[in-house]
């Protein structure tokens, strides 16, 4: 189990200043009305597309290859409403660490608890399926106050955003685990917890299988899932927090376990876990995380899936 990151004055150092002082505005931002973050935030996100035009051509390349028979006038308004998503995103990872129990708790509805508390009947260990959904921060404060939970992360290389992002995260949660530390989470998953895993990104070739993802017919996908099923049996349970339609407030969505996991074969169950991926993100697809490379990792000896105005079909 990743130990939390403890304030240290060598935190107060200069390199960390402007860290700080970016923390310190989100921290003031947050504490305005709802519906004017909401408002801000889209503001931003929209106004950012210039100063991100590599990830610009990163997430128009992923719509392409997931949705190759969308029109360009779709695509480019997909992809707007993803920007726009993307800097209410920033205003929910502060709300997700600033706010209170009482105001988080104020904007989201829950449905499927019910199916949380039959998983973990007779202290069965539950691992949470999540997407990176642009409000993924604000759906680990909601899932927490549900039921408090261990999630498997990445360690910030900045120390003190790796300080601030524990703390908001173990506000209404046990502990987070490094995404290296699989021991840690096999014996969680024995002892009965809930942790959060998301198999939705690129890993990396170790410890990868390539499978069909969406229209992409080999995409790296990590063979943890499948692991830690052989190895803690725990019962595997998609969650995604997704904003309303009427852009106020969230629904927290928590599925029913999934009982008719493949177990005997690796490659079927990673096309299955894919699948129930695909069916999630299509819930809200301008809201999923589509700025990450997902497709980087190829198998050998095949080009780059990246190679922007080369590969794009709209050359803008």
């Amino acid at each position: 189990m990743s130990k939390p990151q403890k304030f240290s004055l060598s935190l107060l150092h200069p390199r960390y200043w402007l860290t700080w002082f970016g923390l310190g505005i989100l921290c003031l931002l947050v504490q305005l009305p709802y519906r004017l973050l909401l408002r801000l935030g889209a503001f931003l996100g929209y106004m950012s597309k210039p100063f991100l035009k590599r990830r610009l051509s990163i997430a128009r390349r992923n719509l392409e290859l997931c949705f190759p028979d969308m029109d360009r006038v779709s695509l480019e308004e997909t992809l707007k409403n993803n920007f726009t998503s993307l800097g209410i995103g920033l205003m929910e990872t502060g709300m997700a660490w600033f706010w209170s129990d009482a105001r988080v708790k104020r904007w989201f509805n829950v449905s499927g608890l019910q199916h949380l508390h039959a998983a973990r009947y007779h202290g069965r260990g539950v691992m949470i399926i999540g997407i990176h959904f642009m409000s993924l921060e604000l759906g680990g404060r909601a899932m927490g106050l549900c039921q408090p939970m261990m999630a498997m992360y990445r360690p910030h290389n900045n120390k003190v955003m790796e300080l601030i992002q524990t703390w908001g995260r173990m506000r209404s949660n046990k502990a987070m685990l490094d995404r290296k530390d699989m021991r840690g989470m096999v014996n969680a998953l024995k002892q009965g917890e809930t942790v959060w895993f998301a198999p939705d990104q690129d890993y990396g070739p170790r410890g990868s299988i390539f499978a069909p993802f969406f229209a992409v017919p080999q995409a790296a996908t990590t063979r943890a899932i499948y692991t830690f099923v052989r190895l803690a049996q725990p019962n595997l349970m998609p969650v995604v927090l997704i904003r309303k339609q009427n852009g106020l407030g969230y629904q927290l969505l928590i599925q029913p376990h999934l009982s008719d996991y493949p177990q005997n074969d690796e490659m079927i169950a990673t096309c299955y876990i894919n699948r129930i991926v695909e069916r999630e993100i299509l819930r809200a697809p301008a809201q999923y995380l589509w700025l990450h490379r997902r497709f980087k990792t190829r198998p050998r000896g095949e080009l780059s899936l990246y190679n922007e105005r080369l590969n794009s079909k709209y050359i803008i």
